[in-house]
């Protein structure tokens, strides 16, 4: 990934924090032909410590994906790379105050992401894929008033469903992660994206802060 001094996260809880903001991932491997394929689903990180020497990445793909073939021939793991995407956004000129001064301004677009490089395995064992079930469950069902859990259903059919899901599981070796949020630019003009954000594409503070490179002190 191309990565300006500026935009770089060099910290590794920042990189976590927009994991677990925007944990629906890109998943790209290789197949047996050396092929690129990209896979997409939402992973659970698991932070080192602990019993875990590494980040760990885990979640399940359909057992008719051809990468849930590659088990027994991948004895050490799968180079992966999971890609999450976080806030984006197409920057209009029209909101920078140059733009009335002199006019010498172009749009830009302003994301975040991470990249997540290591080595993947696949798992088959129905205890491990009903926790990670339950795990993704609780995860996403959470924040409701009255979350659905597994245990809503029957567990015969849970386990039918589990039989049709493989797990994986990404030991990470490197976390890359890049916030092009026009940070280099004058206060005034990021102040005019951060608002221009929230007035016409409707985004929340959160977002329109994180996309308009300010923070509370400015």
């Amino acid at each position: 990934m191309y990565q300006p001094p500026q935009f770089h996260i060099d910290s590794r809880a920042e990189c976590h924090r927009a994991i677990e903001e925007a944990p629906f991932a890109t998943l790209v491997t290789r197949d047996a032909s050396g092929e690129l394929c990209a896979d997409h689903l939402p992973l659970l990180l698991t932070p080192a410590g602990g019993e875990w020497p590494s980040d760990t990445l885990r979640g399940h793909i359909a057992r008719a994906n051809p990468l849930a073939g590659r088990g027994e021939s991948s004895l050490e793991g799968i180079e992966a790379l999971a890609i999450f995407h976080g806030p984006q956004a197409y920057i209009t000129p029209s909101w920078y105050p140059a733009k009335r001064e002199h006019g010498k301004v172009v749009p830009t677009w302003n994301y975040q992401v991470v990249h997540a490089h290591g080595r993947l395995r696949l798992i088959d064992d129905p205890r491990w894929l009903r926790e990670m079930v339950t795990a993704l469950t609780e995860r996403f069902e959470g924040e409701r008033q009255r979350p659905w859990r597994v245990e809503d259903a029957p567990d015969e059919y849970i386990a039918a469903m589990c039989r049709a899901i493989v797990g994986i599981e990404i030991t990470v070796d490197r976390l890359e992660g890049k916030l092009k949020a026009s940070q280099h630019k004058p206060l005034d003009e990021r102040r005019a994206i951060h608002q221009g954000l929230q007035d016409e594409y409707g985004y929340g503070e959160q977002e329109a802060a994180c996309l308009g490179g300010v923070t509370p002190e400015d």
